[in-house]
């Protein structure tokens, strides 16, 4: 049985998200609280399997009880987050401090998509509560970039090792990532990770709802020495380069005899998620072949596993993250269990396998 306690001020979410996980008899929810300081005593208590936690809250608000949780009994933590900018910006720093995943607020709503929100929601809780925490993500790997007005950034705690780029001329000029549960922080790590100069353009299908990815492109593009920015359509590609799909769009490749376009669409419509890894990844594969990488990480489900074989039949590489480093471990092993991945690698060295892909 896997336990649960929701923190919640709105008691309309506390019986909302109580009932929904209620649904499946493997999940019993132990308790609620109204508030953050409220929740830390009943975690303490009780000590769940899944705690959910809301941002916006009398008394102790999320983020502060996160902090608490994180340091004194670390377990999975799924915020729920309004999908505003600032919820937005709450919810990815709430990442940043150890919570796995986000709940959007709105599938409290009637509509006609609730039946699919509420298994993905009990879908999430089973997961993550099978997961063992690491620890979380911090944005250390890089030098900081000057503020406003020319003051210095605060300096990074415990700056890395510079990658060493292969030799030769590189044999790939396009990255295409697909990522959907735990992925913010696992993308965040990769990306700042790589070099200023890195040779191939990146694009990356993160399942996120729309007010998210403009968020998420600006705190990417802030800590990390290539440029991050959320994708537009018509515009060229460039090395150095991350592009973030829109959310509820899909993203893909035009090329053309000079130049490679970004596509961003809502088309097909029918696909389960939007932006999808596999329209992504297929449509590198069909606009420059060998040239292409593709790189699966953490994420409930299959969704690349259809663009990676497309890939591959064109002669390019595919990497997967490791079980070990995924949050869920569900993209990523379907590509393992296909025979697709050419590596397998765990989310510490996965910058680094892309760069030296990059020249294989």
């Amino acid at each position: 049985m896997i336990t649960v306690v929701v923190v919640d001020d709105s008691a309309f979410m506390r019986k909302a998200i109580s009932a929904m996980l209620e649904k499946d008899p493997e999940i019993r929810v132990v308790d609620t609280a109204k508030n953050g300081e409220e929740g830390l005593e009943k975690i303490r208590r009780l000590q769940p399997d899944v705690v959910t936690l809301d941002i916006e809250m009398p008394v102790m608000d999320g983020l502060t009880a996160l902090r608490h949780i994180m340091m004194e009994m670390p377990r999975p933590v799924l915020m729920v987050s309004s999908l505003t900018t600032e919820g937005a910006e709450a919810t990815l720093k709430a990442m940043e401090l150890g919570a796995v995943d986000f709940i959007p607020k709105q599938l409290s709503k009637v509509s006609l998509d609730i039946v699919k929100i509420e298994d993905q929601l009990r879908a999430r809780v089973k997961y993550v509560a099978k997961r063992k925490l690491r620890a979380p993500v911090r944005p250390l790997s890089v030098p900081p970039r000057p503020a406003a007005g020319g003051a210095p950034a605060a300096a990074p705690e415990a700056p890395r090792r510079e990658l060493v780029r292969p030799s030769g001329a590189p044999a790939r000029d396009v990255v295409a990532i697909g990522v959907s549960t735990g992925g913010p922080p696992a993308v965040q790590k990769v990306l700042s990770s790589l070099p200023a100069d890195f040779p191939a353009a990146i694009l990356i299908a993160q399942h996120m709802p729309a007010a998210f990815t403009g968020p998420f492109a600006k705190r990417l593009d802030s800590i990390c020495k290539i440029t991050v920015k959320e994708a537009e359509h018509g515009e060229r590609v460039a090395p150095g380069t991350a592009y973030v799909a829109p959310g509820g769009q899909h993203l893909r490749i035009d090329q053309k005899v000079s130049r490679i376009d970004v596509v961003v669409s809502p088309d097909p419509q029918e696909a389960l998620y939007k932006p999808s890894a596999n329209e992504l990844i297929r449509s590198v594969a069909e606009g420059v072949g060998k040239r292409g990488l593709g790189v699966i990480m953490t994420g409930m489900g299959s969704d690349g596993l259809e663009g990676v074989k497309a890939l591959k039949e064109k002669g390019g590489r595919a990497l997967a993250q490791n079980d070990a480093s995924c949050v869920v471990y569900g993209m990523p092993k379907a590509i393992v269990d296909a025979g697709l991945a050419d590596e397998i690698v765990d989310i510490e060295e996965l910058a680094e396998a892309i760069l030296t892909n990059i020249y294989k």
